[in-house]
């Protein structure tokens, strides 16, 4: 999380560096918007005497003008951490600056001018401003843990394009298998696919010895089992004669089951990882705050971990806003003279990941039990109100998130789990801290 710098002002050199995938250019800039050097000076990430050679300018410029230094560097997903980290391990007082915050000073100027160098002087002069808001590395247990939740999404979101390979597949070489099974993905159904590679011998198949399989694989009794064999076996004498499916058609549905079994066996794998981490580290300040987020309705182990892992430093953030904000759910603004716009988006600036988790939050808040029971009813009740509003259901479910989020800015702030209240009982909970005098009288009401 960005934290405000140079509260107390004193002069230090900023050292701005501009982060590529092999090298770096390091600029760096006086108090007075001065340069040390007209020039850049040129890092090779693969050469330890560049790198060398960069922390001897740093501190030699230290000694020449008996300032201190800090160094600015924008993050770039991956490419800034080893950099970073050298030169933490080199004493120097080193941020980590949001690449919207460098892009916005970057169109101050009149010409249009984009180049490695002339970013890492604009990344030096804006070290400089005190109001400048820049983050620290984060804890090795949070860089871990997020290492592991990014790569569960992203094997996540490949497993769902080869479902829906899969599926496509499915359409063509056997359009009636779709439906017979209550997921394609499951056992019985991907058993089914893999022991029968073609619509012959699907159609020939012994019918007893496939509903055994059948049965076995989907842990249900035999009679159902039978029915889906014979429907397997119907669905595959229909595609014979609707259905385009040609040998190479069940290669690939193969392969795409191949490749979601693998998928799911590296899932696991890390989600073990995950638990194993956490487990091991339940004195740590991060994991209670996990343990906290795991009490709230609609969040498991790995949202709360998830979420946790953005926010990095929860001490950082003062209000709910600033959350709010960092997460990107925050409102975008559209306002000129008299004029204010009303078809505002959310900004969408934060964490997608963040955002990611708190939308199937805000799902699982607003739902209900197979009975209709609401599963957290004061949340429902506020997405309810907000579509009785005339809000369409995306921008009732966007407000749905920001609470969530202000619920877990306090759960976090007081360092209690998540209880389910209603809208009575949070107001007589704030009058009686308010105005501790007539407490008795918000109890007898």
């Amino acid at each position: 999380m960005p934290q405000l710098l140079n509260q107390k002002f004193e002069p230090f050199i900023s050292v701005g560096i501009d982060v590529g995938a092999d090298f770096s250019e390091m600029a760096m800039c006086l108090p007075n918007h001065s340069f040390v050097e007209k020039k850049t000076f040129r890092i090779y990430h693969n050469k330890p005497d560049s790198l060398e050679a960069a922390v001897k300018k740093i501190k030699k410029a230290e000694e020449d003008f008996s300032m201190k230094s800090k160094v600015f560097m924008e993050s770039t997903g991956i490419y800034h951490l080893p950099l970073f980290c050298y030169l933490i391990n080199h004493g120097f007082d080193s941020h980590i600056v949001n690449p919207l915050i460098t892009n916005s000073s970057r169109n101050s100027g009149i010409r249009k001018v984009k180049n490695d160098k002339v970013d890492a002087k604009n990344i030096a002069k804006l070290g400089l401003d005190p109001e400048l808001q820049a983050s620290t590395m984060p804890h090795k247990l949070v860089m871990n843990l997020r290492n592991l939740t990014r790569e569960y999404y992203s094997l996540s979101d490949d497993r769902s394009k080869q479902v829906i390979k899969l599926q496509g597949q499915l359409r063509i070489a056997l359009p009636q298998f779709r439906g017979i099974f209550s997921s394609i993905t499951g056992k019985a159904s991907l058993m089914v696919l893999k022991t029968h590679t073609s619509l012959e011998s699907l159609a020939h198949a012994d019918a007893e010895v496939l509903a055994l399989q059948i049965s076995q694989a989907s842990r249900k009794g035999i009679t159902t089992a039978r029915k889906k064999a014979e429907a397997l076996m119907k669905a595959a004498e229909a595609a014979q004669t609707f259905g385009a499916g040609v040998e190479t058609n069940f290669h690939l549905i193969c392969l795409s089951i191949s490749l979601i079994e693998t998928y799911d066996e590296q899932i696991k794998g890390l989600l073990k990882l995950m638990n194993d981490i956490v487990s091991a580290n339940d004195d740590e300040a991060f994991v209670k705050h996990i343990r906290l987020l795991e009490s709230m309705k609609g969040i498991g182990f790995l949202s709360a971990v998830s979420l946790m892992c953005e926010i990095g430093d929860f001490a950082a953030f003062k209000k709910a806003k600033q959350l709010i904000g960092y997460f990107g759910i925050d409102p975008s603004v559209n306002q000129s003279g008299n004029f204010q716009g009303t078809r505002n988006k959310m900004s969408k600036r934060g964490s997608r990941i963040a955002r990611r988790v708190l939308f199937m939050m805000a799902v699982q808040s607003i739902g209900t039990t197979r009975n209709g029971i609401s599963k957290n009813p004061p949340i429902r009740d506020y997405y309810l109100e907000k579509c009785q509003a005339g809000k369409p259901k995306m921008v009732a479910l966007g407000a749905v998130m920001s609470k969530l989020c202000k619920i877990i800015f306090a759960v976090l702030r007081d360092g209690k789990p998540y209880v389910i209240k209603t809208r009575e009982e949070h107001y007589k909970e704030y009058v009686s801290k308010q105005f501790p005098e007539v407490k008795h009288l918000v109890l007898a009401a």
